[in-house]
């Protein structure tokens, strides 16, 4: 594996196996991972909460079945935040992507299974286009895999924030009628998917982000004024690890842009 992109904040988070445990439901509010009883898993999610992802998926992936969902967030987290080479990061989605749905198979009752595949094809369509990963088929998968996982954990946020995001994408790229009509995507449940999501996340920023992203795509200028409010209020969140502050450093760069 090749060396990966470090993350830029490595001594602000000190998590370790034993201490984690006591922030293990904060940090794991978005997408209800069970804290893991098997000690070298945890010691991958100490890993990746501090912000050390190539560590933390290679921890994960050879501890084998226990240690795959951690593999894949702290693999589809780098790729989304931190990979620089385009191609590098389409790789390392469709590898989430193909590991999460061999998961999702075996463990047919594992949420974050079905969350991980949908969350890796979903920025792949993101990152190749929308339209075309519509064409191709991956919007349904998408879909279908999100609302897999919230049928399973209805607690999940992160599923409602990223199904809120496909609606408004699909209605964005195709119009409201056709995504409609094709996808099932309509407005009213993307805003009301994110709006859940902080109900159930009150402190997230890549919810507020997100929420922001779809208010522009569908209500455009008139709603910008909202939408900066939700960046900024991003923007001010405090971080409790090293993915939130991706997020939170995410949405300061936008604003001064």
């Amino acid at each position: 594996m090749a060396k990966w992109t470090p993350f830029a904040y490595p001594s602000d988070y000190h998590f370790t196996a034993a201490s984690l445990k006591n922030h293990w439901a904060r940090l794991h509010i978005g997408d209800i991972e069970p804290l893991p009883t098997v000690p070298a898993v945890l010691q991958a999610w100490a890993l990746f909460h501090n912000g050390n992802f190539q560590a933390a998926a290679e921890a994960g992936l050879k501890v084998g079945t226990a240690g795959a969902i951690v593999a894949a967030k702290a693999t589809a987290i780098y790729a989304t935040y931190l990979e620089t080479t385009e191609k590098t990061r389409l790789d390392l989605f469709l590898q989430v992507a193909e590991r999460a749905k061999a998961l999702a198979v075996a463990e047919p009752d594992n949420p974050n299974a079905w969350y991980w595949h949908a969350y890796a094809l979903g920025r792949y369509s993101q990152a190749i286009s929308v339209a075309k990963a519509l064409a191709q088929g991956l919007g349904t998968k998408v879909k279908e895999s999100l609302e897999k996982t919230i049928a399973l954990a209805p607690q999940h946020a992160d599923a409602r924030i990223a199904l809120g995001a496909f609606h408004a994408e699909v209605i964005d790229k195709v119009g409201a009628l056709i995504g409609g009509m094709t996808y099932g995507a309509k407005k009213d449940k993307s805003l009301n998917l994110f709006q859940e999501a902080l109900q159930l996340n009150p402190g997230s920023a890549i919810a507020r982000i997100e929420y922001a992203n779809a208010l522009v795509m569908l209500e455009g200028e008139r709603k910008m004024k909202e939408a900066t409010a939700l960046y900024e209020q991003a923007a001010a969140s405090e971080a409790a690890d090293a993915m939130e502050r991706l997020d939170v450093e995410m949405a300061r760069t936008e604003l001064q842009d």
